[in-house]
């Protein structure tokens, strides 16, 4: 296994995700999904603000203009630079009460894709949604908990996980419509009584490599653009749950983490240096 991960914050989340470097502004956002925040953290200064919101936050993103675009329980939402709600773009289309929004990426135009979860677990009744102009898509379904997306450095394959399975997907993507077709198997973990390290959220590098934490797993996984694990990055806390490249290099793979019942560890900001830098984000357009 290589070299792990360092902390760098102790954001004392019950839930850390969606770690998204903006990279117009220098700064890591992340939320904490129980927890109800909305985290910025500048890695040159380590200056650190936190928002309230006021229901569970699932994902970030920028947004073009200013402010930021999240999926709430509740829904898809701008929000301004303070993280105070401006405008409601799309409802969940599922029960708030059983479902909320969870992992969430910007496609290479703007469009914002986000997942949600099924929390009891119990229906596999959650989905996969394309949100732009038009409202709300659903680009699949029967999920247990729509995580880990993230594209190849051409915008042309999708990648997703549900992580209950342990499984992650790939998708053709069509950059002009935004449809995602051909769903087919791209890594299968195995669990065992020992390790249940499962597929959370995802990042991709410039050489189209696949980065997946793995919840309860302690660890991040590379893997090649065929499906080859080809790294492991332990990570030291039991419940890593999203990686994101950032820094002014783009070579500094940031994970977030969760708390961990059994221990009461988690909730802090990790990171490491790499030498394959990771791909730019884009910000999102609620007019594409």
């Amino acid at each position: 296994m290589s070299a792990g991960f360092t902390l760098v914050l102790d954001a004392h989340c019950s839930l850390g995700e969606s770690p998204v470097w903006w990279s117009e502004a220098g700064l890591l956002l992340f939320v904490d999904i129980t927890g109800r925040r909305l985290h910025r953290f500048d890695p040159r200064t380590n200056r650190h603000e936190v928002a309230v919101i006021d229901e569970d936050i699932g994902c970030v993103a920028p947004a073009k203009g200013g402010g930021y675009v999240a999926g709430l329980r509740s829904g898809i939402w701008l929000l301004d630079a303070d993280g105070v709600k401006v405008r409601k773009v799309a409802g969940n289309p599922e029960n708030p009460l059983t479902n909320r929004f969870n992992d969430g990426r910007v496609d290479p135009r703007g469009r914002y894709l986000a997942g949600t979860v099924d929390e009891p677990k119990a229906g596999g009744c959650a989905s996969l949604y394309r949100c732009d102009r038009r409202g709300l898509t659903r680009l699949a379904d029967g999920l247990m908990t729509s995580n880990g997306l993230a594209f190849s450095p051409d915008g042309r394959t999708l990648y997703h996980s549900d992580t209950p399975r342990f499984v992650v997907y790939r998708y053709d993507y069509d950059l002009d419509t935004g449809a995602a077709t051909n769903r087919r198997v791209f890594v299968r973990l195995e669990s065992t009584t020992a390790d249940r390290g499962r597929p959370d959220g995802a990042a991709v590098d410039v050489d189209g490599c696949y980065w997946t934490s793995l919840y309860e797993g302690s660890r991040i996984q590379r893997y090649d653009a065929a499906g080859r694990l080809i790294g492991e990055y332990p990570v030291p806390a039991r419940n890593p749950t999203m990686p994101a490249f950032g820094g002014a290099d783009m070579k500094t793979v940031f994970v977030t983490t969760a708390r961990d019942k059994s221990d009461g560890g988690g909730g802090e900001l990790y990171a490491l240096r790499v030498d394959v830098p990771g791909i730019s984000g884009t910000l999102f357009d609620p007019e594409v």
